[in-house]
Formats: structure tokens, C-alpha cells, sequence
């Protein structure tokens, strides 16, 4: 883990006054940025070819003389040739130059590992980097084991179909994209037959 002190002296060295929010462009991108800019900050998403069009031109930021924000949310894009570069040094040299506070939504730690983001992203982060692990899904100690922990109610999981005997949501990954999954709803087993066969059948 980057120790503190290393993030603190790089903060030290911002000018908070032109701090800046960024995030890895995925689909809570424009959440986080739409939020920065309530906040009076600007915003910089890191964007793949192909994949920026969302923030490089449909939800581009346009502001007036003063710098009020009067259209869209982000104010730059970072164009990098995959989401991982980002750990490369010149372009958290970048980052820091540019007095970003990253954002580190769930792509920027589906993208790069954990393990770097700990060790290796050594940008400051909005939140805390020691609890990113227990936001993957499916480790030792994931959130659900954070729930159970504090007491907390959380969806009770169902392993065989034949149990779905009210409303519940189905997880399922996409077919052609690791990283992304889908979701349907099924309030029984007959319905969830139903609306899987009808997924196969569109290749989803």
C-alpha cells in the first residue's frame, strides 16, 4: 500500500484552487462528473479510442467567460490507448500536474488490478484506497462481508432458480464482454425459464 504520507506531500504540492475531479469514462463517469461540477469543479475523464464519444462530444462541458458551466459535464479528456495506462508514470505525472482528485470508480478497478491501484497509482484518490478491495466482488472480504459485519441488510442470495419465489434480480455476464454484466427480473421459476430462453435466443 502507497503509504500516506507520499499521497499528503503530493497533495501538499496541488493548487487546490485548480483542483480537478477525474475518472476512468465508463458508465459512472457522468454521474461522478455531473456531481464534480455541482461542486464548482472541473472534470477530466480517462477515455480508450472508440469508446470517448459519451465525454469528448455528446456531454462535453461548455462554460461562459466566467467558467460557469451552462452545458454537459466534462471539461477534458485523456485519450489513452487502453484504461491501464494510466499507471504508466508519465501519465500520472500528468494527472498531477493537472492537480487531479481521481475518482476510483469500478471500472478503474476492473481495468487495472487492485494490487497496482494500491501499490502503484500513486495519484490522490477521493475515498479511501485501503477499501477498495472490499468493493471487488467475490474476495474474502468483499461488501457483502462489510454488511454482514455492521449488521447491515443486504439481498439474500439465491443459488438454485427453482427457489425464486418472489421479485428477484438475475445477474447474468454478457456474452462477448467480461467486464459487463446484465440484469432481468423474475418473480418465479417459470418466469425466469421464460425470459433466459428468450435471451439465448437473441444471443445476449
Amino acid at each position: 500500500m502507497i503509504d500516506r504520507k507520499i499521497i499528503h506531500d503530493i497533495v501538499d504540492g496541488y493548487d487546490l484552487t485548480k483542483a480537478k475531479i477525474g475518472v476512468v469514462g465508463s458508465h459512472s463517469a457522468l454521474d461522478t462528473c455531473d456531481g464534480a461540477v455541482e461542486e464548482g469543479f472541473r472534470t477530466l475523464a480517462i477515455c480508450q479510442p472508440g469508446r470517448d464519444s459519451p465525454y469528448s462530444r455528446y456531454f462535453k462541458a461548455f462554460r461562459d467567460q466566467e467558467g460557469k458551466i451552462y452545458r454537459g459535464m466534462v471539461d477534458e479528456v485523456m485519450m489513452l490507448n487502453k484504461y491501464d495506462e494510466v499507471l504508466k508514470k508519465e501519465n500520472m505525472e500528468k494527472l498531477k500536474k493537472d492537480n487531479i482528485l481521481f475518482v476510483p470508480n469500478r471500472s478503474f478497478t476492473s481495468y487495472c488490478s487492485i494490487d497496482a491501484v494500491e501499490n502503484d497509482f500513486a495519484v490522490p484518490l477521493v475515498g479511501s484506497r485501503n477499501m477498495l478491495r472490499s468493493e471487488d466482488r467475490g474476495g474474502e472480504q468483499d461488501y457483502y462481508w462489510l454488511l454482514e459485519k455492521a449488521g447491515m441488510p443486504f439481498p439474500k442470495k439465491i443459488t438454485d432458480p427453482q427457489d425464486i419465489d418472489s421479485l428477484s434480480i438475475i445477474k447474468l455476464h454478457h456474452a462477448k464482454k467480461k467486464l459487463e454484466r446484465g440484469f432481468f427480473t423474475a418473480a418465479s421459476y417459470e418466469e425466469y425459464v421464460e425470459k433466459s430462453e428468450q435471451l439465448i435466443r437473441q444471443g445476449v
